[in-house]
């Protein structure tokens, strides 16, 4: 998925106000956007991607994103591919983020819970967190068998289909609903007030049942089921998320995966010192 994020312009400070604080700090702010939003655009989907690429994406000239890169390859943020000379993410990152990671609680007392999880349903098992319009993987326990699907740490959803988006958005009031899908911030093609509606009404079924399923809806040959993680307060602060191929999952199959699922949320939500919904 391509970030929809858009760079701030780097100021002109060569006119008035040049040399000021307010110029340069605003310079150096709209550097720091712009770097960040190289970074995003790179995806589990296009690992791989030359400067006019990215420079296409990010609405920058060629020269300024070579020169991010440039940066960002001295410091191991990102790498050349020998063979292509298109840039993939780096190692460095994972220094950036490990402390992150580490410190993460959901994550860390997840991890057994999946793993029990995909030995249990055979399909591969992920902890979503909410980033205020997406949900972002941040653990994986990939499935045993040799076709599969997988949600690559870091992978972004914003599909209004997505199981774990589905999960998220139930807890969110109507009003922030409706803004994300008509913004389009949260993808949901067609959208009319009949499937506003119609989608209002799910998502209230997706918190009565506990759990929010997506059958071939945002893609024919994948099948998704995903419950929530609740902290001590109550509130949901990750989804426990199980995708996997449709030509496996039948429609009974599919209910038996929204129980296993909710039953590992619950076991997540236990470990945080929360209770489950009832």
């Amino acid at each position: 998925m391509v970030s929809t994020m858009t760079p701030a312009k780097i100021s002109d400070t060569s006119g008035n106000g040049a040399g000021t604080n307010g110029g340069t700090d605003a310079k150096g702010a709209s550097v720091v956007v712009n770097a960040i939003a190289v970074l995003r655009t790179f995806t589990a989907d296009e690992p791989l991607l030359g400067v006019t690429e990215i420079a296409n994406r990010v609405g920058m000239h060629k020269s300024s994103v070579s020169r991010i890169l440039a940066t960002f390859e001295q410091e191991n943020l990102v790498e050349r591919d020998p063979e292509t000379k298109r840039f993939r993410l780096g190692l460095g990152l994972i220094a950036v983020a490990g402390p992150l990671l580490a410190e993460m609680e959901e994550r860390r007392v997840a991890y057994p819970v999946l793993r029990q999880l995909t030995e249990q349903t055979g399909e591969t098992s992920a902890l979503m967190l909410w980033n205020g319009d997406e949900a972002i993987c941040v653990e994986q326990i990939a499935s045993h068998h040799q076709i599969k699907h997988t949600t690559p740490l870091g992978a972004r959803y914003r599909d209004a289909m997505s199981a774990s988006v589905q999960v998220f958005l139930s807890t969110l009031p109507a009003e922030r609903v409706r803004e994300l899908l008509r913004s389009g911030t949260i993808t949901f093609p067609g959208l009319d007030d009949d499937g506003l509606a119609a989608y209002e009404a799910r998502l209230q079924d997706v918190g009565q049942r506990g759990w929010a399923g997506n059958y071939g809806e945002s893609s024919m040959d994948e099948v998704g089921v995903a419950a929530p993680v609740r902290d001590h307060r109550g509130d949901v602060v990750a989804a426990v998320l199980i995708p996997a191929p449709r030509f496996r999952v039948s429609k009974e199959q599919f209910e038996s995966l929204g129980e296993a699922c909710v039953a590992a949320a619950a076991k997540v939500t236990t470990r945080l010192g929360g209770r489950t919904a009832n």
